[in-house]
């Protein structure tokens, strides 16, 4: 389990987190290996591809990678895609796991030429971490403190050309001076509804379930651009038709699944839902304080703001004002909440 403040991601099947059973062997057996066989991200897709084969070219180790978006696009699955493109091998970590200089000189140490180092969650790495990592990526030589007080000297390492990719959910909070020594830096998108049901119908074949396109399209048009988000339901309505069904996953077995399992047409939940109809029923349609709101529905307000605002500010549902939140015209329409002229007073207060 992912733990983010005070939120258990495990109660709830359209998080982009990572959750018990998705790190998996067989969510491991659903990323693609190579850049052909990657479904979507065209542009990121075309532009690594002509990177990877300048450098391959040149025989130079590929420039360090920054890879940044919302969770569960693929940052991880992109690159080992890339070591792989390279023929090299990768090592995987993450921000919070390197704590001590030591464990950044165990890592980098242990590269051989041209290989990938990959961090996930880059932008929590501390900020000495940082300062040991300049020099690594600018001159590959990392200065180590030995011993303490008088008797303490510094020694210099030199490593290996390497390669390091950075994968992050909030590249805001990288510090530039970190930021500009990745040579390339990509961002990646949600997916739409086609590329979903691309990606949905590749991995049942891999998985040996039966489904059709109506089924795949029904799916992807609920997992909220993220592929991580259609593979959990894929393996959730296979239960269904197994059950319900005769093991086929059709539109309407896919309709029924996700229905029970609270998930609507546009891919908003229980949790989504509980704070507009909140704000529409409770507060006028807004503004209300995210604090006074979470209370309101006994939620943790950081939850509120990182697991549902993100999503139901793409979709138009939701406004954040200097006042507090506000549900859109759109929110009312999709709840089939009629609006009322107390309603409009609020509201147009935006």
């Amino acid at each position: 389990m992912i733990e983010t403040g005070e939120f258990d991601f495990e109660s709830r099947i359209v998080s982009p987190q990572v959750i018990n059973g998705d790190d998996s062997d067989i969510d491991y057996s659903l990323r693609p290996k190579t850049l052909s066989e990657y479904i979507g991200q065209d542009k990121v897709k075309e532009n690594m591809s002509i990177y990877i084969e300048a450098a391959k070219k040149r025989g130079e180790p590929l420039d360090h990678v920054l890879l940044y978006g919302p969770p569960g696009l693929g940052k991880t699955t992109l690159s080992n895609i890339i070591a792989h493109e390279m023929g090299v091998n990768i090592r995987v970590t993450s921000g919070p796991a390197i704590e001590k200089a030591g464990d950044l000189a165990a890592l980098l140490t242990s590269l051989q030429a041209g290989d990938v180092l990959f961090i996930d969650e880059i932008h929590r790495l501390s900020r000495a971490i940082e300062e040991i990592l300049y020099p690594a990526l600018e001159d590959f030589t990392i200065d180590l403190m030995i011993g303490n007080g008088p008797a303490a000297r510094s020694i210099r390492i030199d490593l290996p050309k390497f390669t390091l990719i950075g994968a992050t959910t909030r590249s805001g909070q990288l510090s530039a001076p970190l930021r500009d020594r990745f040579g390339i830096i990509q961002r990646l998108e949600l997916y739409s509804a086609d590329d979903l049901a691309e990606i949905i119908q590749r991995s049942a074949v891999i998985l040996g379930v039966a489904i059709d396109r109506e089924g795949a399209y029904e799916l992807a048009s609920r997992s909220r651009g993220t592929p991580r988000i259609a593979n959990r339901f894929l393996k959730r309505v296979r239960d269904y038709a197994d059950v319900m069904g005769d093991g086929r996953i059709t539109k309407d077995i896919a309709k029924i699944a996700l229905d029970r399992m609270e998930v609507d047409s546009l891919g908003l939940d229980s949790l989504d839902k509980r704070m507009l109809s909140m704000i529409i029923s409770g507060y006028n349609g807004g503004p209300v304080g995210l604090e006074t709101l979470a209370s309101a529905i006994g939620e943790e307000a950081v939850t509120l703001e990182d697991v549902c605002e993100p999503f139901l500010m793409q979709l138009g549902f939701l406004a954040r004002t200097p006042r507090g939140r506000c549900a859109t015209d759109l929110a009312y329409k999709h709840l089939g909440i009629p609006k009322t002229s107390s309603d409009d007073g609020q509201t147009s207060l935006l």
